[in-house]
């Protein structure tokens, strides 16, 4: 028969020792036996700041340490991400790395007065966040006893990724959306891409012409495709902004919902929840997470775990200016170069700040959850007359502070790198 291991013992032999010692004793093992024997239980092994969550034995307490040690690599790892692209930015207009957020912002002002007149014009949406569900639903069933991971699921107020096969289980509170080509490259929805519209001799073209462009004095230029400063006959093609509509041709990615029709064979589709409502979800969830109900001193520990697992694709940009007066053709291929490095940066930055927003909210619940729910349950614990139970629940008592005290020194390393990005993403009206 295999022996059990705790935490605060090296083998159940010792606890059966400390067990007879407080019988002979004469103690009851209900109370406190610290103080009622004069025993000195140590607990033993590695502690929350050496990357161990097994403290006490007790599911529902360790599950919290668990989330806590995944929430706080989480938050580690963001603030470098955040700071590494800062510092990548910083670096292309010449500054030192850890400048700050004014820094860089004052900096790329001074950059693109070299190339532009007026401002840079960056569009995009908010960075598509999904989470993962298994993650959520696997936490309750750790932390919680009474759930069982095969019977509840957790639900989604947001959208659901689905299998293009499964459109059919998109149903009563939410809508089926796609997205990918559009059916003939019309797009009855929201298109990121080019969208190109036919024009007639004589029209203006604010994107890319392609076709005939009849220069100022009257020069055609058959064949031509780009800019085009004259008029254009042929084919306009203007960049969109994410989720922009067009009215014409979307050459690009187009977000539709197409009702009975159901998606191209192509094109991904996703469980949309209406206004106010959730949906129940299996795979990644695109908003929050709703874990199935759970006992009170659980709750922010499942919610972490979800965060934890959030992952956010950064936004498709789209970039105006004009060139300001003298820029040469070498000056405008250099700066066409450094656009690119600078919306690859950007654009990560815009995920990470919206990632940052998720895990630092879970790493406040879980502190306060330290501080309430959980240091409660843990308490009663100790009077339960479980003696493991009991004085796993004291071990955990002595790591709970230093779980929040990590806790609270990662968030505010990840509030400050993300305040520092506020101040670039600001500057562009992000």
């Amino acid at each position: 028969m295999m022996k059990q291991q705790h935490p605060w013992s090296g083998s159940i032999s010792r606890g059966i020792a400390l067990l007879t010692s407080i019988v002979l004793a004469g103690c009851d093992p209900a109370a406190d036996v610290a103080e009622q024997c004069g025993l000195d239980v140590t607990c033993s092994g590695d502690g929350f700041l050496e990357g161990n969550a097994a403290i006490s034995g007790v599911a529902s307490i360790d599950s919290f340490f668990g989330a806590a040690i995944d929430l706080d690599a989480a938050m580690v790892s963001l603030s470098g991400s955040l700071r590494s692209r800062l510092d990548a930015i910083a670096a292309s207009i010449g500054l030192e790395a850890g400048a700050s957020g004014a820094e860089i912002r004052d900096g790329l002002d001074v950059y693109l007065q070299t190339y532009i007149a007026g401002d840079l014009q960056i569009d995009y949406q908010p960075a598509r966040c999904e989470a993962s569900v298994e993650a959520g639903v696997a936490a309750a069933a750790e932390c919680d006893a009474s759930v069982d991971p095969g019977e509840v699921s957790a639900s989604c107020s947001g959208s659901c990724e689905l299998d293009a096969s499964a459109q059919a289980s998109c149903s009563g509170s939410a809508q089926l959306v796609c997205t990918g080509t559009a059916p003939n490259f019309s797009c009855d929805g929201t298109c990121s891409g080019s969208c190109v519209a036919e024009v007639s001799a004589g029209a203006t073209c604010e994107g890319t012409c392609r076709g005939t462009c009849t220069l100022e004095g009257g020069t055609e230029v058959e064949g031509f495709e780009g800019r085009c400063d004259g008029t254009c006959e042929g084919e306009c093609a203007t960049q969109m902004s994410a989720g922009g509509t067009c009215n014409a041709r979307c050459e690009g990615s187009c977000e539709y919902r197409p009702g009975e029709a159901g998606c191209e064979a192509d094109a991904s589709a996703r469980c949309e929840a209406m206004a106010g409502a959730s949906i129940e979800c299996d795979a990644g969830c695109q908003g929050t997470v709703e874990p199935p109900e759970v006992s009170a001193e659980c709750e922010a520990t499942v919610d972490a775990k979800a965060s934890a697992s959030v992952s956010c694709t950064p936004p498709t940009l789209a970039f105006s200016f004009e060139w300001a007066a003298g820029v040469d053709a070498q000056a405008q291929a250099e700066f066409r170069a450094w656009l690119e490095g600078f919306r690859a940066n950007f654009g990560a930055l815009v995920a990470a700040r919206a990632e940052s927003d998720v895990v630092a909210g879970a790493a406040l619940d879980l502190v306060a959850s330290a501080e309430g729910a959980l240091r409660g349950a843990v308490t009663d614990l100790q009077g339960s007359g479980d003696l493991f139970a009991s004085v796993g629940a004291g071990c955990a008592l002595l790591e709970l502070p230093e779980a929040a005290s990590a806790l609270r020194a990662s968030t505010e390393s990840l509030q400050a790198n993300a305040s520092a990005s506020i101040e670039v993403l600001g500057a562009f009206g992000g």
